[in-house]
């Protein structure tokens, strides 16, 4: 029998149960666990559940699979929900990007309100006062306009509005951290004069939280921000001071357009094109909050918000010690494709063209995995470094991610983790990891690798990258780049198996023979 939604005035029953849209993004993946600590029990809501289940927090929350765009999907999820957070947005998902904020946000809050919930929780950016809407970039105006969607929904909502989110991972961070670490002279837009007022990533997570025992009246929006203003020189300034680097030597030029800075942008930092205009053309407004009503019903304790030197120790320090939990790559790329591995071996979908390649490994399975799981970022794609270089760069000037997303560890990977250009579809601990592609092509593609044993106990490597072509094109491309397959694939084959028997060899003492006849420890 279905039950009756609760009216917002009515009591919960229990611990307030969460609702939490984005929690495989930046804010969201670091939102939950918050809200756990604080005593609230949480529901995920998520396109592909999959991408949480690797989580640290995974096993003390509920999934529920649904999109912010399928009201059908969101009655369940919203099921005796007390508070919803609103965390999600469609930053440069394409030229109606505005139409398809506009209609989640309406979907989202006709489905609170009829489900009962009490509250809702947005997180969206801060408006320059002195400019009209119409004339604010898209993406500011989009986030202002969502925040009033949701606060005529008829249920009490709270809107909580930042400008520079400062934290380990977040795209403000990066690009302030990679245009200043990479660039000792540099020649920037003009909007780096611009003021803003920066928020550490901490404070902001206390805001939200603490946003969910709001009084029942309080249906507005607040300014959110760290005790500095500055302007973005000034925090490339203090970055460079921060990290111990030579102080930087920044020569604004007027001419620099949005669209030439977001190429800028994405020509020295890991964010893309597609992601920096819209950030680039935020920060031509100086957005400086004008009240801190936050406080009456968030409490500031001692030392908070933290000041813009400090956000940036914790966030530097969280690099360094690569702590970092979540990145702005958590999120999938705008455009990029989602679709899974067809698994049907009679798959009647099209082409599906693939490179298979096998190799016996002198290394026990758990050496190979570990090559195998440290792919990508630093340690590279174990062939032909220029090949892979070119084509990241082309991804780039096609608007892709390119490889400079890196990683979000250096060792361990989860599934939904951005790898360079490729996103982690799925993984089987110390027997497979397959990765989708996220670069621009025409078609969809997959990486696989697998640690296993062959029938005579010897360690196995083995390795299949599919392509499903979209059209002429698509097939055009396959047969263009299938020369270099040889070179590409069997390269990277060669070298991961040559990678896991010397790292096996480096760890055994002389003499001692292993299962695949390297040396093993000397008990």
């Amino acid at each position: 029998m279905a039950t009756r939604p609760r009216t917002p005035s009515e009591p919960a029953p229990g611990p307030t149960l969460c609702l939490v849209t984005g929690a495989s993004g930046y804010i969201g993946g670091r939102l939950v666990p918050e809200l756990l600590d604080a005593g609230h029990r949480v529901r995920c809501l998520a396109r592909t559940p999959a991408h949480l289940r690797d989580h640290p927090w995974a096993d003390r929350v509920e999934v529920a699979r649904g999109d912010v765009t399928d009201a059908a999907s969101l009655r369940p999820a919203f099921r005796d929900v007390d508070v919803a957070y609103y965390l999600v947005h469609s930053l440069g998902a394409g030229r109606d990007f505005e139409e398809t904020d506009r209609n989640a946000a309406r979907t989202f809050a006709e489905e609170a309100r009829a489900a009962g919930v009490r509250r809702i929780v947005y997180l969206g950016g801060l408006t320059p006062a002195d400019v009209p809407e119409p004339q604010l970039s898209p993406h500011l105006r989009s986030r202002a306009e969502v925040g009033r969607i949701l606060l005529a929904s008829g249920v009490p909502t709270t809107v909580l509005r930042a400008a520079v989110v400062i934290g380990s991972g977040s795209a403000s961070f990066e690009m302030l951290r990679y245009l200043t670490e990479r660039l000792p002279v540099m020649v920037t837009p003009s909007w780096v004069g611009t003021r803003v007022q920066p928020i550490g990533v901490r404070d902001v997570l206390r805001y939200l939280v603490g946003s969910a025992t709001m009084p029942e009246d309080v249906n507005r929006a607040f300014d959110i921000g760290g005790p500095d203003v500055l302007t973005y020189h000034d925090m490339m300034v203090r970055y460079a001071a921060v990290a111990g680097l030579p102080r930087r030597l920044i020569l604004p030029v007027p001419m620099l357009t949005p669209g030439l800075s977001s190429h800028w942008i994405g020509l020295v930092t890991p964010v893309p094109a597609a992601l920096a205009r819209p950030l680039a053309e935020s920060l031509r407004y100086e957005v400086v909050c004008t009240e801190h009503d936050i406080a009456a019903y968030v409490p500031d304790a001692p030392g908070t918000p933290a000041p813009f030197d400090q956000a940036l120790s914790l966030a530097l320090q969280r690099v360094q010690e690569a702590r970092v939990t979540t990145r702005w790559s958590s999120a999938l790329l705008p455009g990029a494709p989602s679709d899974p591995l067809p698994t049907d071996p009679d798959w009647a979908g099209g082409s599906l063209y693939t490179d298979e390649r096998e190799r016996t490994v002198d290394a026990d399975p758990h050496a190979l995995w570990q090559v195998i799981e440290g792919i990508g970022g630093e340690n590279g794609w174990y062939s032909f470094p220029l090949a892979w270089a070119v084509r990241g760069w082309f991804d780039r000037l096609a608007g892709g991610a390119g490889l400079r997303r890196g990683r979000r560890d250096a060792q361990r990977l989860r599934v939904g983790d951005a790898l360079d250009f490729w996103r982690v579809e799925e993984i089987e601990r110390g027997i497979l990891l397959r990765l989708r592609a996220e670069m621009r092509l025409p078609g969809l593609a997959w990486l696989e690798m697998r640690a296993e044993r062959d029938d005579t106990g010897r360690t196995r490597y083995r390795q299949r990258a599919l392509f499903h072509p979209r059209g002429l094109a698509g097939q055009v491309y396959w047969w263009s780049v299938a020369p270099f397959h040889a070179v590409v694939f069997g390269g990277m084959a060669r070298n991961i198996a040559r990678t896991a028997e010397k790292a096996a060899a480096d760890r055994t003492g002389p003499g001692v023979t292993g299962p695949n006849g390297v040396g093993s420890p000397q008990p």
